[in-house]
């Protein structure tokens, strides 16, 4: 019952993405931004959806299940603040220049603005680099859930496969609109049955008090800082949420929007819906202690799905399980689709390789370099055994340590190409290092003080967009008069 329930929900994800296809005017815009026409409350949807990944459901309970209580002050309570602020500073800019000059992608918005094709190129292959790990939280979580919520009878490389396959069905549909539409369906899913677990399981416990309770007597370390997270570490994870300007995912979604009054819903109610998945995600994976009190490492990423198989019948099991994978679709497509959109618009278009290719075989070949990388994820996802949370923060540590390149391409009149093309090259030779370090050791911190590597790589970014700005040419005026209007 519980895979033949899973089932019919991806049958209607599938069946929205092809009701979204009427619509579909056939154009490059309407497949990349869906001709700018998304209005307030599927913007809100789309938004956080595509940022909610299965590193808020399966990567905060698992993180919570070892490190307690604070995992909460970690990453939500600094993402319900910065994020909408990003919102604002940033997506609403990027919205205003994207519809006045016709961008689709970053790349495009970065290499107008400092007239540099190299600067393009080093920020396309960057970009790329960094989603990969997050796309790989996706396809090991959507494997991991499905397993098991089965039981095993869908093993975990079966089970990445299937929403692989689903979410490249309906994003080949119709684009943006297809994923926006899904997005809306899938975030208004897991939320709701996200609180349908929370209080089904917490019922079965008695309360939370009472659950709280049985937590306190045998690992109350959990229920307090302590010294499983340092303030040091707090701080520094205060810069993680920056990542939001970076994601190329986001600027394609902050592109669709019908005008700038549709950003005031994720303004407002970004943060209600942080707190609304965040909190019954750290709080069960607290109270996984109690039942499954061996999980070691990376195991801890199914301690929500054990939960749920535990104390849930096969029916509702089955309707819990869809939501965890609607975290986890919801942003696998967005990502899909920004990729393809980058591939296309970034390299076959710029490099004139589409002059010898039809516009059938341009998006065929946008399409294949997807299935490229979506293959290497899937091969990735089946020998990884990291943390889910562990591989968000060093997929976000990248994005956020590129926030000066946005901050000053919108800001700073004087900021030059050298400056960004040295800004980008720290990023990817710090995270690189200090990737390699974490590694090694899964607990890496900075010198074992507690400073998060974001806290050194975010700083030292801005610092060469600065100064080799000033120690180079400013850009031209014209250059300045497009981007700065008067």
């Amino acid at each position: 019952m519980t895979i033949t329930v899973i089932f019919v929900y991806l049958a209607i994800v599938i069946a929205i993405g092809a009701l979204s296809h009427r619509l579909f005017r056939g154009t490059g815009e309407d497949y990349f931004v869906a001709t700018r026409t998304i209005g307030p409350f599927i913007l809100l949807m789309s938004l956080f959806g595509t940022n909610m990944t299965a590193f808020a459901l399966l990567g905060a309970s698992g993180e919570a299940y070892h490190a307690g209580i604070g995992v909460f002050s970690l990453m939500a309570s600094s993402s319900a603040l910065i994020i909408p602020s990003v919102f604002f500073f940033i997506g609403t800019r990027l919205w205003w220049l994207g519809k006045k000059h016709g961008y689709i992608t970053q790349v495009q918005y970065f290499r107008e603005r400092w007239d540099s094709d190299r600067l393009g190129l080093a920020l396309f292959i960057v970009l790329v680099g960094l989603v990969i790990p997050y796309l790989l939280i996706g396809v090991m979580a959507g494997g991991l859930t499905l397993s098991q919520i089965t039981e095993g009878q869908i093993p975990e490389w079966l089970g990445g496969l299937v929403v692989c396959g689903v979410v490249l069905t309906y994003v080949s549909s119709s684009g943006l609109r297809a994923t926006a539409w899904v997005n809306t369906f899938q975030t208004l899913v897991f939320m709701l049955l996200g609180a349908v677990a929370f209080v089904f399981i917490i019922r079965k416990l008695g309360s939370i008090s009472a659950a709280m309770a049985l937590v306190a007597e045998s690992h109350p370390e959990l229920l307090i800082r302590g010294e499983l997270i340092s303030p040091v570490k707090l701080l520094t994870y205060t810069c993680i949420p920056l990542s939001v300007g970076m994601f190329p995912h986001m600027f394609m979604h902050w592109l669709s929007a019908r005008r700038a009054e549709s950003f005031r819903y994720p303004l407002v109610f970004y943060p209600v819906c942080i707190a609304a998945v965040w909190v019954p995600s750290v709080l069960l994976g607290i109270m996984g202690r109690i039942d499954f009190p061996e999980l070691k490492g990376a195991a801890a990423n199914s301690v929500l799905v054990k939960m749920i198989g535990l104390y849930a019948p096969e029916v509702l099991a089955g309707l819990l399980g869809a939501g965890v994978l609607a975290a986890v679709m919801s942003s696998l497509d967005s990502q899909f689709l920004a990729l393809g959109s980058m591939f296309t618009e970034d390299i076959l278009k710029h490099y004139r390789f589409h002059n010898r290719m039809t516009e059938k075989q341009q998006v065929l070949a946008g399409r294949l370099f997807v299935i490229a990388v979506v293959l290497l994820i899937y091969v990735l996802s089946l020998v990884a055994e990291r943390s889910i949370f562990k591989l968000g923060v060093w997929s976000f540590t990248g994005f956020a340590s590129l926030f000066p390149v946005v901050a000053a391409a919108l800001f700073w009149k004087r900021s030059t190409k050298y400056g960004a093309l040295g800004s980008v090259l720290s990023v990817v030779v710090l995270w690189s290092y200090f990737f390699m370090r974490g590694w090694e050791s899964p607990g890496y911190t900075v010198g074992g003080t507690g400073v998060m590597a974001v806290a050194v790589i975010l700083p030292v970014s801005a610092l060469v967009m600065v100064v080799v700005s000033l120690l180079t040419r400013p850009p031209e005026q014209s250059i300045i008069e497009k981007f700065f209007p008067r």
